[in-house]
């Protein structure tokens, strides 16, 4: 990546010169002439900084890798204060993380990780630009130095190191009999009407030989599970929390606003004609036509007062590597570019917690055995002009020699306790067979 490296040259030349010693921010943008010899990914993973995070857009056409944070965020309102405050610098991106429980102030885990970067290499179509941000609130002369030596520690990019870690055990949290139990308890809610429906979710840790890079599996993920956003945000060199979501929460285009229902899930099939069989009947099934419907009718409500002529779009399939589901699309206009807003509304979605949205939270809060964390949150980026973020599904964990996958299921009246197990089985092998030559399903922990 030579022409990175002329760049980072260029930028330090620049920044070089006399700067205030006051508050403010400036930021430089340069053009990549041609394409990059190795992928933005592999870039990333070269880089000695924390953070770093990685986007890729679901159609494939956008794509990012920033690192180093001039200043973090959190909350979604703090973070978008700050974009208005400085929207005039059209280019401010801001990255990263909310949380499932996004809102919970109280929690000992950190609701939200947004950061405004150092360094963006980014690309669009086939266009490729890096950016440099410069910001302090008390000295750019200080900030401007403090680049540099950044600048300084960036390194070439280099080819991902292959997939090597065994797995020595797994542990399902909850095992499949509490699983089972969990289910009993909803059903009987379901039917004492306290809520129509609730997302149970199941968290398998992987115990590895060896610990994995984040970005090298991400990269894997990428190359098989198509047709999803892929996106990392890596906090230490051992730390990261990644996934392949097919599932949007919002995109954001000025005042535009796109979004969707994604619940009801069939299997997948290698053989196209059996694949669409199965796709029919999902589309067929009523049980799942109820799922995806109540979830349309959350978000059309949710979204009252927020924004109006909303469109839903017909049922269509959206068929994965290892499952296929109900999407329905839904379009309107924003009384005002407020993306804080649309967090508020949107997250989590009936399709990640219930409905009544409430009433599902707290007994997902009460029965489930572990903290959900990033998990069914949502990652992406905010922006003046257009902002857009997926919801954290088909993710993981990655913590050493440790890798902790999710996945979840949506629950109604008539829901069947072993049909659900094997729902999140399917989810889970998304990532979980990306190690499956290694994979030893009989060892089971606890």
């Amino acid at each position: 990546m030579k022409q990175i490296s002329a760049i980072i040259e260029q930028l330090d030349t620049a920044l070089a010169g006399e700067w205030p010693d006051t508050a403010g921010i400036r930021q430089f943008s340069y053009s990549l002439q041609k394409q990059p010899d190795t992928g933005l990914l592999e870039w990333l993973s070269a880089q000695p900084c924390y953070p770093k995070f990685y986007w890729q857009q679901r159609d494939g056409n956008e794509e990012a890798a920033v690192c180093g944070d001039v200043c973090a965020f959190g909350n979604m309102s703090q973070a978008q204060a700050f974009i208005r405050e400085h929207q005039d610098v059209p280019d401010l991106h801001l990255w990263g993380l909310n949380a499932f429980n996004a809102d919970n102030d109280d929690a000992d885990f950190a609701a939200n990780a947004l950061f405004l970067p150092r360094i963006e290499l980014c690309r669009k179509g086939t266009t490729y630009w890096l950016r440099c941000t410069v910001f302090s609130s008390r000295s750019l002369r200080d900030e401007a130095r403090r680049t540099r030596l950044f600048l300084r520690s960036l390194v070439a990019s280099r080819d991902l190191p292959p997939i090597a870690s065994r797995v020595i055990q797994h542990q399902h949290l909850p095992a499949q009999p509490q699983w089972n139990e969990l289910i009993s308890q909803a059903l009987t809610c379901i039917e004492q009407q306290q809520f129509d429906k609730v997302v149970l979710a199941r968290k398998t840790t992987l115990t590895l030989s060896q610990p994995l890079n984040a970005c090298a599996f991400l990269a894997a993920s990428r190359e098989v599970n198509h047709h999803c956003y892929h996106f990392m945000l890596a906090f230490t060199p051992q730390q990261a929390f990644l996934g392949s979501s097919p599932e949007r929460l919002f995109l954001r285009d000025h005042t535009e606003l796109f979004t969707e229902a994604l619940a009801g899930t069939v299997a997948n099939h290698p053989d196209d004609d059996e694949a669409q069989a199965l796709g029919e009947w999902l589309l067929n099934d009523g049980k799942n036509q109820r799922e995806n419907l109540l979830v349309v009718d959350d978000i059309c409500q949710r979204l009252q007062g927020g924004a109006h002529s909303l469109d839903v779009m017909p049922a269509e399939i959206l068929r994965l590597r290892k499952v296929q589901h109900l999407r329905r699309s839904i379009h309107g206009e924003l009384a005002e570019a407020d993306d804080a807003g649309c967090l508020q509304r949107l997250q989590p979605t009936a399709a990640v917690a219930g409905l009544p949205r409430q009433a599902a939270r707290e007994f997902i809060a009460r029965y489930e055995p572990f903290d959900r964390q990033w998990y069914a949150g949502s990652a992406g980026y905010l922006s003046t002009e257009q902002s857009e973020f997926t919801v954290a599904l088909r993710s993981a964990a990655v913590k050493g020699y440790q890798l902790e996958l999710y996945a979840g299921a949506g629950i109604v009246a008539g829901s069947d306790a072993a049909q659900e197990w094997q729902e999140i089985e399917n989810k889970a092998a998304g990532l979980r067979t990306l190690l499956e030559e290694h994979y030893t399903p009989a060892v089971q922990a606890g």
